[in-house]
């Protein structure tokens, strides 16, 4: 028995409603241009002059999402990073995400990262950067006031499986709840070790072990002892950061922080003025990228 006219319109108009709401949820990708470059690096534009030629608009990174990262190059990402000031160093609580770079070897393990080490302090052989990230990258807490940042670890499983952790950690209270919040590292503006042009805010681990609350075990991994961990941020729009993470100076991966109450409370404003507060030094090259969406 076929449908009537009316039930046949009315269907269509569902199914079409329907198409229209999938389609909303689907997040814009942003319209960012990237300067030209082949395999070589003797192919890639100078940092200072990507920022010159392709500024991005506020409009544009009020887009950019942990999501699109995921599918660019190292290179793609590298001059999204140049483009960027550090901004506010943060404050409170913000999710984390791993980004591994793109374009070369792929997925890594994090024993070669640490090859110089010859597995024996560490013991991290065989464990993959992603499932070591589900641990150590789940989120920081920053402590502005006194320039310290600490890592939230909700799960030891993994790090007490391989030896890296001895007894039970104390928990801090937090948030109004107890957690664990180790790897604590100092805050402070520095040079950025792939883009000098303007100051980053750097987490810098190699003297935590100075930090009040340090424990030894686990804390000493990410140490001068340890794997000698030194990240550094710069903010895409007020409550989002891009971070590159480097051990011992060399290059490992990217991340992301991202707090969902600054992004919606200063988005809008961010938008329409592309001004936000810099607590480091924002370089003399100026940057057009408050202008940029009216050419």
């Amino acid at each position: 028995m076929g449908l009537s006219p009316t039930a046949t319109l009315r269907t269509g108009m569902i199914a079409l409603a329907s198409l229209a709401l999938a389609s909303c949820s689907k997040p814009e990708p942003p319209n960012i241009t990237f300067a030209p470059y082949g395999k070589g690096y003797q192919t890639r534009m100078d940092l200072a002059q990507v920022d010159y030629k392709y500024p991005i608009p506020p409009a544009e990174l009020a887009k950019i999402t942990p999501d699109y990262l995921a599918t660019l190059d190292e290179e793609q990402i590298d001059q999204i990073y140049a483009r960027l000031t550090a901004g506010p160093i943060p404050d409170g609580a913000f999710e984390g995400r791993i980004l591994l770079p793109r374009g070369s070897s792929g997925k890594f393990r994090l024993s070669e990262m640490v090859g110089g080490f010859a597995g024996t302090a560490l013991h991290l052989k065989g464990l993959v950067v992603e499932e070591v990230g589900e641990v150590l990258w789940r989120g920081k807490v920053f402590f502005r006031d006194e320039r310290v940042l600490r890592n939230r670890i909700e799960d030891l499983s993994l790090l007490k499986k391989v030896g890296l952790v001895e007894g039970e950690p104390k928990k801090m209270s937090y948030g109004g709840k107890e957690t664990w919040l180790l790897f604590p590292a100092k805050l402070y503006c520095g040079q950025s070790l792939l883009d000098s042009r303007r100051e980053s805010i750097i987490i810098d681990y190699f003297f935590t072990d100075e930090i009040p609350g340090y424990q030894e075990n686990p804390d000493y991994l990410a140490g001068r002892r340890g794997l000698k961990v030194r990240d550094e941020i710069r903010m895409i729009r007020p409550g989002f950061y891009l971070g590159r993470a480097y051990l011992d100076r060399g290059f490992a991966l990217n991340f992301t922080l991202y707090d969902k109450a600054t992004d919606e409370q200063a988005r809008e404003n961010f938008v329409s003025t592309g001004k936000v507060q810099e607590d480091c030094w924002p370089g003399t090259q100026q940057r057009t990228v408050a202008t940029a969406a009216k050419s």
